[in-house]
């Protein structure tokens, strides 16, 4: 890690120069990771509730095409896609948003390599920020992660006020980046920022995951799914704004008789047809046994397979579900 001060002037100086570069810059609001074309538009602000979505849908896009084909009588023809490979830089993502291209590299490098993924999350340059505020849905002290963690961020920042920054660089992503930028960093102050850090307010344990990856081992058909079941609408809100979902279906779209293309589109665990097979079987026919999928493939299945909890505890599949099931009350609650 190699530290340095620099202000919010200087920073902003950058982001114009990543922008004149013709590379693509984003920052959260209150909705989205927004494209930045003016640095007015950033908002550094420690104190803001995650952004409603991650950005997780620019590196893995919500549909996109994986070849295109045409057909002859005789043959058919396949047409490989270039990957865009632009680099994107992401400023003020907190950390329940930054460690979540580290968790799902895991499923897009398992049995075959996903360079449509890769590639895209190469050319990411992730500048964290430290985060002070969280309300009754965050959890990610109970995931692994905390607000000031800097998993996943290749440049992190802790404000000292509202005009000077730490800047930590913490990847060789990252020091590659600043490189360029050496001008504008003054000398670090690591026992200024240790205080900083010290001080931030955060959200209490709220489970034990080894507890629950445990209690879920033994508890594959507990009443309490059925309950929750009931009361979920299978919507899927919950994983189209989670960070760190990742099901997909492949689909054949055809423009004609004769041309069509390979389409990768998000998809969820909670929709009926999920599982549903071509002879009409459908392993999880009712909204309880999907629930509990979701839970299980977050706390369990996913930690056996790479060792990581598929959540960083950002809260926003609760504070998004239309019927108020939060997830972090259910899994403390599970022994209950």
């Amino acid at each position: 890690m190699d530290e340095k001060i620099i202000s919010k002037e200087d920073l902003l100086m950058i982001c114009k120069d990543v922008i004149d570069k013709g590379h693509t810059l984003m920052s959260p609001g209150v909705t989205e990771y927004n494209p930045v074309k003016d640095v007015s538009q950033i908002k550094l602000d420690p104190t803001s509730l995650p952004a409603k979505t991650s950005y997780k849908s620019y590196v893995f896009p919500k549909a996109e095409p994986v070849l295109y084909y045409k057909r002859s009588k005789s043959d058919v023809q396949l047409i490989d896609v270039n990957v865009e490979g632009k680099k994107v830089v992401i400023i003020g993502a907190k950390p329940c948003d930054t460690n979540s291209i580290n968790i799902m590299r895991h499923l897009f490098n398992w049995d075959y390599n996903d360079e449509f993924f890769n590639l895209r999350e190469k050319h990411f340059i992730i500048i964290g920020l430290m985060c002070s505020s969280y309300d009754e849905y965050c959890f990610c002290t109970s995931v692994g992660s905390s607000p000031v963690s800097e998993k996943g961020s290749d440049i992190f920042l802790i404000p000292f006020d509202d005009n000077n920054y730490a800047l930590r660089i913490l990847t060789e992503k990252g020091k590659e980046f600043m490189e360029q930028y050496s001008g504008y960093l003054k000398p670090g102050d690591e026992s200024r920022s240790r205080k900083v850090l010290e001080n931030v307010k955060q959200p209490d344990v709220a489970f034990d995951s080894k507890e629950v990856h445990e209690w879920l081992g033994n508890n594959f058909e507990n009443p309490k799914w059925e309950g929750i079941g009931n009361i979920c609408l299978s919507c899927a809100q919950c994983a189209f704004v989670c960070p760190v979902c990742h099901c997909f279906d492949i689909v054949d779209e055809d423009y004609s008789y004769t041309e069509g293309r390979r389409m990768k589109n998000w998809d969820g665990c909670q929709f009926g047809n999920f599982t549903l097979h071509a002879s009409g079987h459908n392993p999880r026919d009712i909204q309880s046994k999907r629930y509990r999928q979701r839970v299980n493939h977050k706390f369990r299945y996913y930690v056996d397979k790479f060792g990581e909890i598929l959540c960083t505890g950002c809260g926003r599949c609760s504070r998004g579900c239309p019927v108020s099931i939060d997830i972090k009350e259910i899994v403390s609650n599970c022994k209950d």
